[in-house]
């Protein structure tokens, strides 16, 4: 039987469903896509739903720097409560009745963890610890100790508040940098309000410029296998775009380079044809690429 064709390059939006981890969606993606090349830019959390990009083929060489980028969630927020993952699949450690706890506390939580900040990554999270995960450190009993990190959080709006015995439920969105914890935010406003906090439900709405409106599920994308966005289209929607000549074209497909052209960041070459050669950022005079996508 002959050897079928590997696809095009490009990524896949996928609407993540809830209890599958990111490995088991690259795993059903490789699957329907019949490559083994897929790679995701940027985890969910099992119980997270939602934007999760996938690469196929050479777009996995977009994915590092995809996941840069800032991202916007829907959540769920539980104050009375502090549990062992900082979520609601967590052990319960601590339990406190938040019904003293004023809306004019709560904005006031909310503002401190608004901006940059300095926090503390949960225990189980994928930060890795000499090498090992820390999820895996804690599972295998050992107590972990992460460092304070920096991460922005540009908006934290609370979009609405229920009150029930023992409980307060928070829906909030939050926009935020790439690195940040959501789980931790939740934790954080919980531990700041005396009563302890864990995350209930999270949704992802969008990673960089792409949003749930792009998403497909996995039921819909096995149906019609086919790519959200080529390789050209991806780095035209996600980064800058400089275009050059055939001439300096066939510099960049060689790995050289190229006279800067004032553009910051980490920003997409094209030749005259449209196609995209590489990712690439300047220094002093020159534009060096980053990623060739298109070598000689």
């Amino acid at each position: 039987m002959p050897r079928q064709p590997p696809p095009p390059p490009g990524l896949l939006i996928v609407d993540k469903p809830g209890g599958m981890t990111s490995h088991d969606v690259v795993a059903r993606a490789r699957r329907i896509m019949g490559t083994r090349k897929v790679g995701h830019a940027g985890t969910l959390d099992p119980m997270a739903t939602g934007v999760l990009v996938l690469g196929i083929e050479r777009a996995t060489k977009l994915l590092w720097h995809l996941g840069l980028d800032r991202k916007t969630y829907l959540a769920t927020i539980a104050l009375g409560a502090a549990t062992t993952t900082d979520d609601v699949e967590g052990e319960v450690l601590s339990e406190a009745d938040p019904a003293a706890v004023t809306g004019e506390q709560i904005r006031g939580g909310v503002a401190a963890l608004t901006g940059d900040i300095q926090q503390v990554p949960s225990a189980v999270s994928a930060v890795k610890v000499e090498g090992k995960r820390a999820y895996a450190r804690v599972r295998a009993g050992e107590d972990v100790q992460l460092a304070a990190r920096p991460v922005t959080v540009y908006r934290f709006d609370v979009l609405a508040t229920r009150r029930e015995p023992g409980r307060i439920e928070l829906d909030a969105m939050i926009d935020c940098s790439s690195g940040t914890y959501v789980r931790a935010l939740a934790r954080d406003l919980g531990g700041a309000l005396g009563v302890g906090g864990h995350l209930a439900a999270l949704r992802r709405t969008t990673v960089g410029p792409f949003t749930l409106a792009a998403a497909r599920t996995l039921e819909a994308i096995e149906q019609q296998p086919a790519l959200s966005l080529t390789l050209d289209e991806a780095v035209a929607t996600a980064f800058p775009r400089r275009d050059v000549d055939a001439a300096t074209a066939r510099a960049v497909r060689n790995g050289q380079a190229i006279p800067a052209a004032g553009v910051q960041g980490v920003y997409g070459i094209f030749d005259p044809e449209g196609r995209v050669l590489a990712l690439a950022a300047e220094e002093r005079e020159v534009a060096r690429p980053v990623v060739v996508l298109a070598p000689a």
